[in-house]
C-alpha cells in the first residue's frame, strides 16, 4: 500500500503505535501532549517495530467532549512535521476533520484514521484531495454516547453491511480500493457480547476484500475478561487479543505495547507462511 511515497507491506501483521497528544485518553492522556514528550515516544516505538505511527488530537474514549478545530490542529500538525523530518515509517492522523486531514498531510502524514468513516461533513472530500490510504471504522453513535446501551440484531452483518456501504460511498467519489482499509471499531458502541462475537467471525469481516486494522489495545473489554483489570495492567490481554486478531486475518493492529506485540507477531507471520 502507498502511503504518500512510503510502502507498507500488508504480506504480513504490522503493527501500528499508538501516540496520543491529548490531555484525557482513555490509557495515555497527558503522557505524551507536550511536542518532545511525543517525539521520544514515537522513536521508541519506531525502534521497537512499529510500521506506523497513528498520531490523534481528539479523545475518542466514551463520553469524550469534543476539541475545537484550531486547538487539534495545534497538537497534531507540529509533531507530524517533526516524525516525517526525523523518522522512516508512515505517520498516520487519527481525525474526523476535513480540514485536520489537510493540515496533517501537509505536514506529512501518508494516511488517514477516520473513527467516523468519512462520514462529517466534508470529509470525503477531503480524503479524495489528500489521495492518501483511508480507514474507514464502524462506530455506532458517536463518543459521549456510544456504549449508552449499545444494541444489534446480528453485529458482524450489521457491521459488515454498514462498512460496505461506506467502501462505496467512497468509491463513487473518487477513491480506489488500493486507498482503502476497514476497522469494525472494537468498542465503539458495542457491549462486550458484542466485540466477542466480532472477533471470533472476524474473517467475515475480512471477507469484504480490503486489509483490516483492528484496536484492542488495554480496551476496556480486555479488562473485563481480566475481572476487571485497571488500564495499566492490560499488556499480557492485549498482546493475546492482538495476536487472535491477526491470526483471524487482521494486517494492521493498533497498539500501545509496540515491543510486545511485535513478538508476538512474528510467531503470527511465521506460522501463516508455512
Amino acid at each position: 500500500m502507498d502511503c504518500a511515497g512510503k510502502l507498507l507491506d500488508l504480506s504480513r501483521p504490522q503493527v501500528m503505535g499508538i501516540l496520543n497528544v491529548t490531555p484525557d485518553s482513555f490509557s495515555d492522556g497527558g503522557a505524551f501532549l507536550a511536542p518532545d514528550a511525543a517525539i521520544e515516544q514515537a522513536e521508541a516505538m519506531v525502534r521497537a517495530g512499529a510500521a506506523i505511527i497513528d498520531v490523534g488530537g481528539e479523545s475518542t474514549r466514551p463520553g469524550a467532549a469534543p476539541v475545537p478545530l484550531q486547538q487539534e490542529l495545534d497538537r497534531v500538525v507540529p509533531v507530524i512535521e517533526a516524525l516525517h523530518a526525523e523518522l522512516p515509517v508512515i505517520i498516520s492522523i487519527d481525525t474526523s476533520k476535513p480540514e485536520v486531514m489537510r493540515a496533517a498531510v501537509t505536514a506529512g502524514a501518508g494516511m488517514i484514521n477516520d473513527v467516523c468513516a468519512l462520514r462529517r461533513q466534508g470529509a470525503l472530500a477531503a480524503a479524495v484531495e489528500c489521495r492518501v490510504p483511508v480507514c474507514l471504522m464502524h462506530m455506532q453513535g458517536e463518543p459521549r454516547t456510544m456504549q449508552q446501551q449499545p444494541r444489534y440484531e446480528d453485529v458482524v452483518a450489521e457491521v459488515g453491511a454498514f462498512l460496505q456501504q461506506r467502501v462505496a460511498a467512497c468509491l463513487q467519489a473518487g477513491l480506489s480500493r488500493e486507498q482503502l482499509l476497514l476497522d469494525p471499531g472494537f468498542g465503539f458502541g458495542k457491549a462486550l457480547r458484542h466485540n466477542l462475537r466480532l472477533l471470533r467471525r472476524l474473517p467475515e469481516i475480512e471477507s469484504l476484500g480490503f486489509p483490516l486494522l483492528v484496536g484492542l489495545s488495554r480496551k476496556s473489554m480486555i479488562g473485563a475478561l481480566l475481572g476487571e483489570r485497571p488500564v495499566g495492567q492490560r499488556l499480557h490481554g492485549s498482546v493475546a487479543a492482538a495476536t487472535l486478531a491477526a491470526w483471524m486475518g487482521a494486517s494492521i493492529v493498533r497498539v500501545h505495547d509496540v515491543a510486545a506485540t511485535v513478538d508476538a507477531l512474528r510467531i503470527v507471520a511465521a506460522l501463516k507462511s508455512e
